[in-house]
């Protein structure tokens, strides 16, 4: 699970969608998918419209609304670059608006991407006050997805580096700031990574989450093919004590084997995720097998 934030899309611009950020990562998301990642996508709208910027006459309600159709202007226009690039993508929406997208439907998502399809949810979850991380953390949980990646726009720090992770204050304000490689949940709540409701809905269904700066080249790419030197790493370890350090919690047999590979190969986590059969939280009993489906 792959979400961008909306922020990100405007680029230098300030608002809209900058078309050269928007092809970069419709590139990068093609590579993966050209490598047989199964990519579902869910993308923010702010850099059209956030709830939380609401004026006075505007109730929270509706305004959270209006930000929900801005994520599936954005969620449009990432499936035009990247059918332009070849690669067949469905939007799905958790409002109806059959004329542009599919209604959600969590197991024809599902059969998109067992098909190599690249999934873009909309819409948030279709309702107000849950923020699109929210959104994204429960699509991850129900397609049974192996990893949640948070791509972020990039900041500089005030000693001129890019932002590409969690750090331990905010690299904005204190140029000493040190960057996390590996937080557990418990942390990142703490820090404020993401809403509590998202970080929760990851922990509680074991999905190691991934922060990192979508704007250095082939970050998107390495992120979604497993890479452990991109970004922040967050999972169901506890005891970080600092910046890239951290203890093991026992887990269950399979994921203690798929990590146990990893760690062979030389690999994270969250490689270890990814190691695991894609269709591994398939019940082929109940997965769909009409060839029609398109």
């Amino acid at each position: 699970m792959l979400k961008v934030s909306g922020e990100a899309l405007e680029g230098k611009q300030g608002f809209g969608i900058d078309p050269k950020v928007l092809q970069t990562i419709a590139n990068e998301v093609a590579a993966a998918a050209a490598e047989g990642v199964e990519v579902a996508v869910v993308v923010g709208g702010g850099n059209f419209f956030r709830g939380v910027d609401r004026w006075d006459g505007l109730d929270r309600a509706s305004a959270d609304y209006v930000g929900m159709l801005a994520t599936v202007m954005n969620a449009i226009c990432l499936q035009s670059a990247l059918e332009r690039l070849g690669v067949e993508t469905r939007v799905q929406t958790a409002i109806k608006m059959q004329e542009v997208a599919e209604p959600y439907i969590r197991r024809r998502a599902m059969r998109h991407l067992e098909r190599g399809r690249v999934v873009i949810f909309g819409a948030g979850t279709g309702n107000p006050f849950f923020t699109t991380d929210t959104a994204a953390a429960l699509r991850a949980a129900e397609i049974g997805a192996d990893a949640f990646l948070k791509a972020t726009k990039a900041r500089w720090a005030r000693c001129g580096n890019l932002v590409d992770g969690v750090y331990d204050c905010d690299p904005v304000k204190h140029p000493e700031a040190k960057l996390h490689r590996r937080l557990s949940f418990s942390d990142a709540q703490g820090l404020r990574v993401m809403d509590e409701t998202a970080v929760t809905l990851c922990k509680e269904n074991n999905i190691p989450v991934v922060v990192f700066n979508l704007t250095k080249p082939g970050n998107i790419l390495g992120a979604l093919l497993g890479a452990t030197d991109i970004g922040t790493h967050i999972d169901a370890l506890d005891g970080c004590s600092g910046p890239g350090t951290a203890s093991q919690q026992p887990e269950d047999a399979a994921g203690t084997a798929a990590q146990q590979a990893a760690e062979e190969a030389g690999l994270g986590p969250l490689a270890a995720a990814l190691h695991r059969s894609p269709k591994a939280h398939l019940n082929p009993e109940f997965v769909e097998t009409d060839e029609s489906d398109a």
